[in-house]
C-alpha cells in the first residue's frame, strides 16, 4: 500500500484532523529558497542499455577515493576494506530486519551484535557498550543526554575541538530541554585549555583526537570533571587511533562514544555510518538503545538475548532513555567482522602505518614551506597553514587531488588552513605530490 497515492478526499480528511489548511503548510518551516516547485523533467523513456550508459556517465562525474587521491578525513575515513567483510556480511545467515525486534529468533544476529559490543568495550576500556547508534554525532548527543539524566544537571561543556557538525547535533538535541551548552576553548597547541568545572555541569565532552587532529590530555579533564561529580565523555571520530592511544576508560572517561565507520563500513557518499557508545557498569541502566547479553537457554546451551531495551517501542514512553537511536544491524555486523579479521595485532599494525604516514607527511609539507601551527601530538590527521591554501585547495579538486579539508568555512580565522588526513590508502608518492602542489 506504500505506493498507492492518497485520494484528494483522503488528503483533505487527514489535513482536517491535524488542523492544517494544505500540504504546503506542512513545509513552512523549510526556507522558501530551499523548496523546489519545479516539475520533474524526466524526458522520454530510454532503452535499458542507453539508461545504464547515462547513469554510468553521471556516476563518473563524482569525485571518490577510487578516482582521486584523497587526504580528506574530518569524521569519515577512507580505509581499505578486505573482501571478506563483504562476503561474510552478505551471507544468508545474517539476513534479518533493519534492526532486531523479535531478536531471540535470530541468534546469529544477536551474537554478531554481542561481539560488536565486546570489541567496542575493549577499544574504549570500559565495561558495557550498546548495540550501536546511527553515527558519531548522535552518539555524542546521546552521551550528553545520558550524563544529564545521571547527574540531574542541565549544563554541558563542549570542547571547541569537537567536530563542528557533532557540536551542532548536540545543541539541537539539547535545545528543547532547557540545557545550557558552553564551549571550552582550544589553546595555541591545538588542545582544549584546562578549565575549572563548576558543580552544575553534567558532562564535559572532549574529542579524542580532536577535530584538528590533536591528541587531547583526557586524564587532566578527568580529574577536573570528577572533582565536581560531572561525567567525562570522550568522543572519537577516528577509532583506529584507539589501537595506539591509551583507552579513554583508562584515562578516566566515564563514557566513550564516537564513530566506528573506519572499521569496515564504506564511505558511501556520507552514510550510513555506525555510532558507538560505551560506559562504566554503574551507568548501564541509563545507556540508550539496546544491549545484548549472553545466557543459556532451557536446554543449557549458550544463547544471546536482548538484555536491555530502553526504547519507547518496548517500555512506557515516559520511561524511555532513547527513541530513535539504534543503528541498523548490518553496520555493526561489518564492524565486528572487520575487527575480528584484523585482530589486536593487525589493528595496531594498521594504526602504526597510519601514524607513520602522518609523520612523513608532516615532515614533507614542512620541508615544502608550509607551517604546522599546532604542536600537540597527532595520529593520522593534522593541520597545515600557508598563504592562499583555500584557493589552491579548490583548484586541486579539479585535478583529482582532494587536499584535505579547507577549514575556512568552519572558522574565518582558519581560511589559510587545511586539515590533512593520511590513511593506508595513500602512499609516500602521493604525499610528495601533495607537498609539491601545495607549495607551488
Amino acid at each position: 500500500m506504500g505506493y498507492v497515492p492518497h485520494t484528494p478526499d483522503e488528503i483533505r480528511h487527514m489535513l482536517g484532523r491535524i488542523g492544517v489548511p494544505s500540504v504546503d503548510a506542512l513545509f513552512e518551516t523549510i526556507p522558501e529558497s530551499l523548496r523546489s516547485k519545479a516539475g520533474l523533467d524526466l524526458g522520454e523513456a530510454a532503452a535499458e542499455r542507453t539508461l545504464i550508459a547515462e547513469l554510468r556517465e553521471r556516476a563518473a562525474q563524482n569525485l571518490g577515493t577510487s578516482s582521486a587521491t584523497c587526504f580528506l578525513g574530518a569524521g569519515a575515513y577512507a580505509h581499505f576494506i578486505p573482501a571478506a567483510v563483504d562476503a561474510l556480511a552478505s551471507r544468508g545467515e545474517f539476513t534479518t530486519a533493519y534492526t532486531p525486534y523479535q531478536a531471540e529468533i535470530s541468534q546469529g544476529t544477536l551474537q554478531a551484535v554481542y561481539e560488536f559490543q565486546t570489541l567496542i568495550c575493549q577499544l574504549a576500556g570500559l565495561d558495557v557498550a550498546n548495540a550501536s547508534l546511527y553515527d558519531g554525532a548522535s552518539a555524542t548527543a546521546e552521551a550528553a543526554l545520558m550524563a544529564m539524566r545521571v547527574r540531574r544537571r542541565q549544563r554541558v561543556l563542549l570542547s571547541a575541538g569537537l567536530h563542528p557538525h557533532w557540536a551542532h547535533v548536540v545543541r539541537t538535541y539539547l535545545d528543547g530541554l532547557g540545557a545550557q551548552v558552553d564551549v571550552l576553548p582550544t589553546g595555541p597547541d591545538g588542545r582544549t585549555l584546562p578549565a575549572k568545572i563548576d558543580d552544575d555541569v553534567a558532562a564535559v565532552v572532549i574529542q579524542y583526537p580532536n577535530f584538528l587532529g590533536c591528541v587531547e590530555d583526557l586524564a587532566s579533564f578527568s580529574e577536573a570533571a570528577h572533582a565536581s561529580k560531572a561525567l567525562l565523555v570522550s568522543a572519537t571520530a577516528e577509532p583506529l587511533a584507539l589501537a595506539v592511544l591509551q583507552a579513554p576508560g583508562a584515562l578516566g572517561a566515564d563514557v566513550a562514544c564516537g564513530e566506528a565507520q573506519s572499521f569496515g563500513v564504506p564511505l558511501s557518499f556520507g552514510g550510513p555510518q555506525v555510532g558507538f557508545l560505551a560506559a562504566r557498569q554503574e551507568l548501564v541502566r541509563q545507556l540508550p538503545g539496546r544491549l545484548i547479553g549472553e545466557t543459556v537457554d532451557s536446554g543449557g546451551q549458550r544463547a544471546f538475548v536482548m538484555t536491555l531495551t530502553t526504547r519507547e517501542q518496548h517500555i512506557r514512553r515516559e520511561r524511555a532513555t532513547s527513541n530513535i537511536c539504534t543503528n541498523q544491524g548490518l553496520c555493526a555486523l561489518r564492524v565486528a567482522i572487520y575487527l575480528a579479521l584484523l585482530g589486536r595485532r593487525g589493528l595496531r599494525k594498521l594504526a602504526l602505518a597510519n601514524l607513520s604516514l602522518a609523520q612523513y607527511a608532516r615532515g614533507a609539507l614542512s620541508d615544502a614551506g608550509l607551517e604546522l601551527p599546532y604542536s600537540a601530538p597527532v595520529f593520522n590527521e593534522f593541520v597545515v597553514r600557508g598563504p592562499g591554501l583555500g584557493e589552491r585547495h579548490a583548484a586541486l579538486l579539479e585535478r583529482g587531488l582532494v587536499a584535505g579539508l579547507h577549514l575556512g568555512p568552519y572558522d574565518a580565522t582558519l581560511r589559510d588552513h587545511l586539515l590533512i588526513c593520511t590513511t593506508e590508502l595513500v602512499g609516500r608518492d602521493d604525499i610528495d605530490r601533495l607537498a609539491r602542489e601545495l607549495s607551488a
